[in-house]
């Protein structure tokens, strides 16, 4: 059996001046070039290509892209912790992830082909993914826990910038092109500040070898021997699970409550996730300060499903279009919060401190899975009662998140 051999670092007392800030832009430039596409302009490429079939294409398009971006984070990760190069262990990983995402763009945007778009957004997920996998993985490397709060919040916020960011982009041109490579030229620009900044100090110590068995063991950590990480990961996933069916539903929702097609309540929902991600942006970057100030995690995550689950119970109450954005805010104050000490609790409760971005991975299954289980589910309630039951599906949807919440009590190492 190989023995891990990679030595524990030394905890940092304090960040590199300027490394949080390098650090946020950076991934907001990553999340920028990965949900532009998502939320906008690979809809209109597939339509454009599939013809009349844009519907299945798309579905499978977005499938094969989900399950490399879900699995393949992980595995970067875990090759990351095993990189011994005289670049450091995360710059290689950050810098080739932006080249190979980029060339997966830039074969969507200009092969008409399905196979290219199948291939290229394929390849785009895995090196953003890649890319993204570095990021997170420098954080426990470089910042000291009492200020990793703020960095929490900080990335958390970079999510929802790429999604603000993306809706601007769309708001201002309707050349595709243009909306497929801008976000790869501003994450190429803002990466190459943070890499080119950073200490990525070399790892002296011989690396393990990665085997099948190694392979295997990328996706899984013994929930037995680290609690507080599986309690960490069990609370991610539902409270995810929860906060997401009002993101993936709120077209079709609006449109069944308020009596309009489905292209006039798209349009509701663009200026409605326009204002609240916003706030929830605002909320996430004071959340993350809030969370170093006083030196506790839990209360903020607890508070974020407790607040999911008011505003679900609202929406599925909701009988006309106030009682919608008002609902849709609250929401966004709880993804704010959840956002701000998300990441912080998985980086203090990580099994294996010295290699980080495999566990880090296994932690963004959590986001990854309740994407893939969520619509099926969705579908078995929604047709309770004759069809279109979305009070029931918000209703279970609170439900789950308030367990969510509550999961993180059986979490002891963190405050």
């Amino acid at each position: 059996m190989a023995l891990d051999v990679t030595p524990t670092p030394a905890r940092p007392l304090a960040a590199p001046r300027g490394f949080v800030v390098r650090a946020a832009l950076s991934n907001w430039g990553l999340w920028t070039a990965l949900m532009t596409p998502s939320i906008v302009t690979l809809a209109i490429r597939v339509e454009a290509v599939a013809g009349d079939d844009y519907e299945a294409v798309y579905a499978m398009v977005l499938s094969v892209g989900a399950a490399v971006g879900m699995f393949g984070g992980p595995l970067w990760g875990r090759l990351s912790d095993l990189t011994r190069s005289r670049f450091g262990r995360r710059r290689p990983w950050i810098a080739g992830g932006i080249a190979v995402g980029t060339a997966g763009i830039a074969v969507v945007a200009l092969v008409p082909e399905v196979w290219a778009l199948v291939f290229g957004w394929a390849l785009a997920q895995a090196g953003f993914n890649a890319a993204l996998a570095g990021t997170m993985a420098s954080i426990p490397d470089q910042v000291p826990a009492k200020d990793q709060g703020r960095v929490s919040g900080a990335f958390g916020a970079a999510v929802t910038g790429g999604i603000l960011a993306g809706s601007g982009l769309a708001a201002v041109t309707q050349d595709t092109l243009l909306m497929f490579m801008v976000p790869c030229a501003l994450a190429i620009a803002l990466a190459a500040q943070f890499v080119l900044a950073f200490k990525d100090p070399r790892v002296e110590a011989p690396r393990e070898r990665f085997s099948l068995k190694a392979i295997g063991s990328t996706f899984w950590f013994n929930p037995r021997r680290h609690p507080d990480f599986g309690w960490v990961w069990l609370a991610k996933f539902l409270l995810v699970f929860g906060g997401s069916a009002p993101m993936i539903y709120m077209v079709y929702f609006t449109a069944a409550r308020l009596d309009l097609s489905a292209a006039e309540a798209g349009g509701v929902v663009g200026v409605l996730f326009l204002v609240s991600y916003a706030l929830q942006t605002a909320v996430a970057l004071f959340g993350g300060w809030l969370s170093d100030r006083i030196g506790r995690r839990r209360p903020l995550f607890i508070a974020s499903g407790l607040i999911t689950a008011t505003g679900l119970v609202l929406l599925a109450s909701a009988p006309s279009l106030p009682m919608i954005w008002a609902a849709q805010l609250v929401l966004a104050v709880s993804g704010g919060l959840f956002a701000a000490v998300d990441a912080v609790l998985v980086f203090q409760t990580l099994p294996n401190p010295a290699e980080p971005a495999k566990d880090l991975g296994v932690a963004n299954l959590a986001n990854g899975f309740p994407q893939v289980i969520l619509p099926v589910v969705a579908t078995a309630v929604l047709a309770v009662g004759g069809g279109a039951n979305y009070t029931l599906l918000f209703a279970a949807a609170a439900c789950v998140a308030v367990c969510g919440s509550l999961s993180v009590l059986r979490v002891k190492r963190v405050r």
